[in-house]
């Protein structure tokens, strides 16, 4: 098998929708630095994963065209957002087209603006909204929380995601339970495992963890393994508290 096949095949594991392969000139963000894995120090590691170093990256704002259907969603959401007397670079941080799939990074501002437009206007109908995913980067400062949205439309058969960014110091989100009703469940799952606190919401309580629970169990900087247990009298401490190699 030759270079050029292997290439091929590699860019078409990564195209569009429609098999369009996305411009390879977007620039990765580098937000930190991994060193070793399982989060091993000092321990004599031979096996060479401690001294693995891999760079921790978010995709880059990709360049047009998009390709698929997605350069057709963008201007879409363009033109609703004009008529709405809002310019697309106000709303929309930028646009990554990353592995076939499209994801509109939002200002947290115009979150409930963007998404009524993707769910209302004709071009676009973004009828569902699949949940709110968290995630959490320590390393990515000044956005450390985000909330990813998948939609999805059932009139034009289209997937796109929206990505919202606030900082640890105000982990505040509007929330698009107003558009997006069946979003009460998944905001609370993401307000308890990640601290994100969606305003707007109308019953924003935990939904897994006790009502007392302290912290937040998904995030990065959360304690590994959680509280102690006890047994048949014993106290076991958590697993990140137990036998230490060296």
């Amino acid at each position: 098998m030759t270079d050029s096949h292997d290439k091929n095949r590699k860019e078409e594991a990564t195209a569009g929708p429609e098999g369009s392969v996305p411009d390879r000139s977007a620039r990765s963000e580098v937000i930190d630095v991994r060193r070793g894995m399982f989060g091993v120090r000092g321990s004599g590691d031979t096996s060479g994963y401690g001294r693995l170093v891999r760079p921790v990256k978010l995709p880059g704002s990709s360049p047009r065209p998009y390709g698929g259907y997605f350069d057709d969603v963008a201007d879409a959401l363009a033109a609703a957002l004009d008529a709405e007397g809002v310019a697309f670079d106000e709303a929309v941080e930028k646009v990554v087209v990353f592995c076939g799939e499209m994801t509109f990074h939002v200002f947290r501002d115009h979150l409930v603006l963007v998404a009524k437009l993707l769910r209302d206007a004709t071009l676009l109908r973004f009828e569902m909204c699949l949940g709110v995913s968290g995630v959490h980067y320590p390393e990515d400062e000044g956005r450390e929380l985000h909330a990813v949205y998948p939609l999805m439309s059932i009139t034009h058969n289209r997937r796109i995601r929206l990505e919202v960014a606030a900082p640890d110091a105000d982990p505040h989100i509007p929330s698009l339970y107003s558009v997006y009703p069946a979003n009460d469940w998944h905001e609370r799952e993401t307000y308890d495992f990640f601290g994100i606190i969606f305003d707007g919401h109308p019953s924003l309580t935990r939904i897994e963890m006790p009502d007392d629970w302290e912290g937040h169990p998904q995030r990065k900087d959360y304690p590994l393994g959680g509280v102690p247990v006890e047994y048949k009298g014993a106290v076991i401490p958590p697993p990140d508290e137990r036998r230490a190699y060296n």
